[in-house]
């Protein structure tokens, strides 16, 4: 039998998998991510614990195909990372790097491309071949698949429809440093800004006056109870998010989206606001596209990169 391996870089653990080349499963584990010393260790770590998972499961490294790696921070498609913030590395060829240290074929690329792939394999996206992945959480991540391929830009920075301005008389900053993103709008930081807004008003009769502190969850919970002020700010959010993806759809046209991360769990009520108005929004030809949950959760990143290190061997 052979194997492959599936590993997520996060800024506090690594994620890891052990996969057989069909897609099963068959471990999952994680260890500390060591970010002293700009990240130094983060690669023989990655080595070491894939040494000794092979050693528990007795499973020869002549067995191993390819080790897929999710980096968070911008990824070429060969391999390059170009600087990564939250580990303290910066320009260099993980792929190079990381077959070197391990003695198997590794394949970097950037973490929501990898959680894309993933859902695109075993999750929500599963067969479509072309499909765009989008991440709601703390920030709006994103993957875009075209012929059963990751989009990954000449930098890296294909797919970061979390970046996309939709709204250009923003005056609040979005993280990045720049104005009316789709971030500030539909992430779970996003809704609660626009709630909070709407909450300085006085007249705005809402559940949500109630609460020491909003939460997405609770804007979301609100709105399904039947509160009208948090229908409103879902559909704000859900209307701002059709946007960005009216512009991806003109420029690509998937077959699907597929929509993950921590604000997704509030379920069909985004999907279903969603597709209201991006069906809105487009012509007629782009129109009827399929609105998926995803089904991965946190494990989207392991699945894909697992999938992604398979795709180079095929």
């Amino acid at each position: 039998m052979s194997y492959c391996f599936g590993v997520d870089i996060g800024g506090t653990t690594i994620k890891m998998g052990l996969f057989t080349t069909e897609g099963e499963v068959l471990d999952k584990w994680e260890i500390v991510t060591r970010r002293e010393n700009k990240g130094a260790e983060v690669p023989a770590d990655i080595a070491a614990a894939i040494d000794a998972k092979c050693q528990e499961k007795n499973i020869s490294k002549a067995d191993i195909v390819s080790v897929g790696i999710g980096v968070p921070g911008p990824v070429t498609e060969d391999g390059t990372v170009m600087k990564c913030a939250n580990l303290g590395w910066d320009i260099f060829n993980v792929n190079e790097k990381m077959s070197a240290v391990t003695g198997i074929k590794c394949m970097a690329l950037n973490d929501a491309n990898a959680a894309t792939l993933g859902e695109l394999w075993k999750g929500g996206g599963k067969g479509y071949s072309n499909m765009v992945f989008i991440t709601l959480g703390t920030g709006v991540g994103g993957g875009i698949v075209i012929n059963g391929e990751i989009l990954h830009g000449i930098h890296g920075g294909g797919g970061e429809i979390g970046h996309i301005v939709v709204n250009p008389l923003e005056t609040d900053l979005c993280g990045c440093g720049g104005h009316g993103h789709l971030e500030q709008y539909a992430s779970a930081t996003g809704i609660v800004r626009l709630a909070n807004k709407m909450l300085e008003g006085t007249d705005t009769k809402t559940s949500l006056r109630q609460l020491e502190k909003v939460t997405a969850k609770d804007i979301f919970d609100a709105a399904k109870a039947g509160d009208k002020a948090a229908e409103e700010l879902v559909d704000t959010m859900c209307a701002y998010l059709a946007q960005a993806l009216s512009g991806v759809a003109a420029t690509c046209d998937p077959e699907a989206y597929v929509i993950g991360g921590g604000v997704s769990k509030a379920g069909t009520i985004i999907t279903d606001t969603v597709k209201k108005h991006f069906d809105a929004n487009n012509m007629n030809v782009l129109r009827n596209r399929d609105f998926k949950l995803a089904e991965l959760g946190n494990d989207a990143g392991i699945f894909g990169a697992a999938y992604y290190g398979l795709m180079s061997v095929k």
